[in-house]
């Protein structure tokens, strides 16, 4: 199938050609003619089936015969909601190239930046507002934002959203549109809180499913390494000087482990950069353009800070710790062997990840392959660290030392 035979004009279908895309995927092929119809849709995809053209190429369709209104007559008639500012300047970039051969503006809205430059754009008018939910919120106060012509709604990442907490605000957004929107809702995973949001805020939606979230790329090879956890860093090092070659992503669970990880490989004279949650919006663009680029060849992120980025051509995803929620595995290792590419995922598993990796083989109905020669294996009988606090007392709880015992006055 072409995109012109989903219904798309020749201007749109020909910035799309322009940008690389000769076939629809299929979340195209199927959401595309259902949002031109004005139908409510719930779809389940994960990130790389080509989520964000699904919805930007049918509301810019659909917008086109209002693109000619001087530009401060322009209201926003569609609204997209994204988790995360990343997100956002993505889909941004998306429909501007999309919209290339049309007059319709888009404008985005996000935190961590100055309020006047995005008031400004507002007061000027576009016709597509992409904001993540905080921000969007707080220019409503302002009355900078008004959402009274909206006739697509569209909540992008939902499970993630939900996951960050936005719970709130999606449905104060929800209700400052017009009771008679469109309204799409897209999410990697269906978790009950995402089926459940559907429920209370779309009209008798038409599912959509593909490539369901337990399934993972066939393209990438898939290897397992036993490690202990004070040897992973060394692992890895060990790997990048003697195996792993290319672009590469590791994932780790927190910020602190992120920055430690890159100061050790930034001493070992590695091109490398970070994005986590605590790094300001503009180191985090940097870090993302430098890694498209090729100035740097290594990034380190954690789940959160890295959920929908688009690189393309990525090598090699290391999952230096274990995602506890076994999707996650899914979505990271789907970042390599895109669109027809081979990729390799390494994963560093220590003594209290095991359960983890049970967890993810059940859901992707595949064995990892486990590499056993390398120099740092993990004793099969290991037991899970504990940690203690440097602080914390060598007294079990509840139990007081001889010395309190006896300077404890009696009331008796």
């Amino acid at each position: 199938m072409q995109f012109r035979e989903l219904g798309l004009n020749k201007p749109i279908v020909k910035a799309v050609t322009e940008s690389g895309y000769e076939n629809p995927t299929l979340v195209q092929e199927k959401a595309i003619p259902l949002v031109i119809e004005n139908k409510d849709i719930i779809v389940s995809a994960q990130t790389g089936t080509g989520k964000t053209a699904a919805f930007a190429l049918p509301i810019l369709q659909k917008l086109f015969d209002k693109q000619d209104a001087s530009k401060k007559g322009k209201k926003i008639r569609a609204l997209i909601v994204s988790p995360t500012r990343e997100l956002a300047i993505q889909i941004e970039e998306n429909f501007q190239k999309y919209s290339k051969y049309t007059n319709l503006r888009t404008g985005i809205i996000y935190g961590g930046i100055s309020f006047e430059p995005q008031k400004d754009m507002l007061r000027k008018g576009v016709d597509i507002l992409i904001a993540t939910p905080g921000r969007l919120l707080d220019l409503h106060k302002q009355d900078a934002v008004h959402l009274d012509f909206i006739e697509t709604l569209v909540l992008d990442e939902a499970d993630l959203m939900l996951d960050m907490g936005f719970i709130d605000d999606i449905s104060k957004i929800e209700h400052l549109c017009p009771v008679d929107k469109q309204q799409l809702l897209f999410s990697a995973t269906m978790p009950y809180k995402v089926v459940e949001l559907a429920k209370t805020v779309l009209k008798d939606p038409v599912k959509i499913e593909v490539a369901p979230t337990s399934s993972t790329v066939k393209g990438v090879q898939q290897l397992l390494f036993y490690v202990p956890k004070p040897e992973k860093i060394e692992l890895c090092l060990h790997l990048l000087r003697n195996s792993i070659k290319g672009s590469v992503i590791i994932f780790r669970r927190t910020k602190y482990g992120v920055d430690k990880l890159e100061k050790t490989l930034l001493k070992n004279n590695y091109k490398v950069d970070s994005i986590h949650g605590d790094k300001t919006q503009l180191l985090r663009q940097e870090a993302l353009q430098k890694f498209k680029k090729g100035d740097i060849n290594i990034l380190i992120a954690t789940d959160v800070a890295a959920r929908g980025i688009d690189v393309k051509n990525i090598d090699t995803v290391i999952n230096f710790d274990i995602p506890n929620i076994s999707e996650t595995y899914v979505h990271r290792i789907g970042r390599t062997g895109r669109a027809g590419q081979n990729g390799s995922a390494f994963s560093f598993c220590s003594a209290d990840e095991k359960d983890y990796i049970i967890s993810i083989q059940k859901l992707i109905n595949k064995q990892l392959d486990v590499i056993e020669d390398h120099p740092y294996p993990l004793d099969p009988k290991a037991k899970p660290e504990v940690h203690k606090s440097p602080n914390s007392s060598k007294y079990r709880k509840g139990r007081k030392s001889e010395a309190s015992k006896k300077k404890k006055k009696r009331w008796y």
